[in-house]
């Protein structure tokens, strides 16, 4: 096949994944063929699988055959997901080998209704880690402050990790020290890091979704200075995205970092999530173009990778020029919007959204189940 845009930002040192996995995805050979266009990893979330199992027909079988066997709700959850995780993780193994386990990653979320326990949070990884069993897996934990020290001990125990839904500033720095304290206490124990790898997940459009009704409340209540609120829509989630860029390339500058880069340590990138547009009013590859750096990851859903494969470009969006961010986070804060504390909010809102989707999940299964068994009892 030849070269697509996907590839030429793969060149430029930006790697695209995809947010989205289902048994339909790679049956039907469509995850395949993205690959070969350029596609080099995958992340998955409890949303994701709740609408890929409860909206297809796809797992039905399957969940018959557990449910028969005597399989728990959660018991076929486990194995409806691994199962995909697994064969997702088979078909992109080669780019896992030819980028030197730099790509070809996929992401599986921890049981989210544990996120407030750190030990449980760190049994299960464990557990879903032994039963993967794939070295192209990462293991996603969220960014907060019970899943900080999870994170640290995973990463000493080799495990690769994905830290999700980080929203601020202040929680990225937290992720990028839990990644370097993981990292130095597996050093002691070996001097080659570079079978580790880790994302920092910055969760990008939902900042601007939050400030930009805020703008909109202001614009109505304030309307002579309509064309000041106006100029700062569309303007907070890649500020903020380019302040934690910045500070990711000071700790990664480090001479802590140096330390374990002389053991072959990776860098933990940066990876922009949530990035599909949700103002139709805005580009439909916004969260993208925005957003091209190196040594970065962006993970899109199928319609954004579609439509920047259609006209994106390759054209570095976030240099070394960070007072434009600063200034537009500055000029909020001025009007009464302080994106630290709308981050903060989200962090909360998304930890909640992923447990009612992880329950939402597990009530799909047990009303299919249940459902396929009696279809399959009254047929005799």
């Amino acid at each position: 096949m030849s070269k697509t845009v996907i590839h030429e930002l793969g060149d430029f040192g930006q790697s695209i994944w995809l947010d989205n996995i289902s048994r339909l995805l790679i049956e039907s050979g469509k995850l395949a063929q993205m690959i070969d266009k350029g596609l080099s990893g995958l992340t998955s979330n409890p949303t994701i699988f709740d609408k890929a199992i409860s909206d297809s027909q796809s797992y039905d079988k399957r969940i018959a055959q557990l449910r028969i066997s005597g399989k728990s709700t959660f018991g076929i959850y486990d194995e409806l997901t691994i199962r995909d995780i697994q064969d997702a993780a088979d078909m992109f193994s080669a780019a896992y080998e030819s980028s030197a386990g730099l790509n070809g990653y996929v992401s599986l979320e921890v049981d989210p209704r544990i996120a407030s326990d750190t030990d449980a949070t760190l049994k299960e990884a464990q557990r879903l880690h032994r039963k993967v069993n794939r070295p192209n897996v990462m293991f996603k934990i969220p960014a907060t402050e019970e899943g900080f020290p999870a994170v640290e001990e995973l990463l000493a125990r080799g495990m690769n990790i994905n830290v999700t839904l980080i929203f601020s500033v202040d929680q990225y720095a937290k992720t990028a020290k839990a990644f370097l304290r993981g990292l130095d206490k597996l050093s002691q124990k070996t001097d080659d890091l570079s079978k580790i790898a880790s994302v920092a997940s910055i969760f990008v459009s939902r900042v601007d979704s939050v400030v930009d009704k805020t703008l909109d409340e202001l614009i109505a209540q304030d309307p002579h200075n309509k064309d000041k609120f106006i100029s700062l829509k569309g303007k907070a989630a890649v500020a903020n995205s380019m302040l934690i860029y910045k500070k990711s390339k000071e700790i990664f500058s480090s001479k802590e970092f140096e330390r374990l880069e002389a053991k072959k340590a990776r860098l933990q990138r940066v990876l922009w999530a949530s990035t599909s547009t949700k103002n139709p009013a805005y580009s439909d590859i916004k969260y993208v173009s925005e957003l091209i750096a190196k040594n970065t990851v962006n993970t899109l859903p199928d319609n954004t990778f579609e439509a920047f494969l259609d006209h994106g470009m390759v054209k570095e969006a976030l240099k070394d020029n960070f007072k434009d961010a600063e200034n537009i986070i500055n000029d909020l804060m001025h009007i009464g919007i302080d994106v630290n504390k709308v981050c903060e909010k989200l962090l909360k809102d998304g930890v909640v959204a992923f447990q009612k989707s992880f329950s939402s999940l597990l009530s799909s299964i047990e009303k299919k189940a249940d459902g396929l068994c009696l279809r399959q009892n009254a047929r005799g």
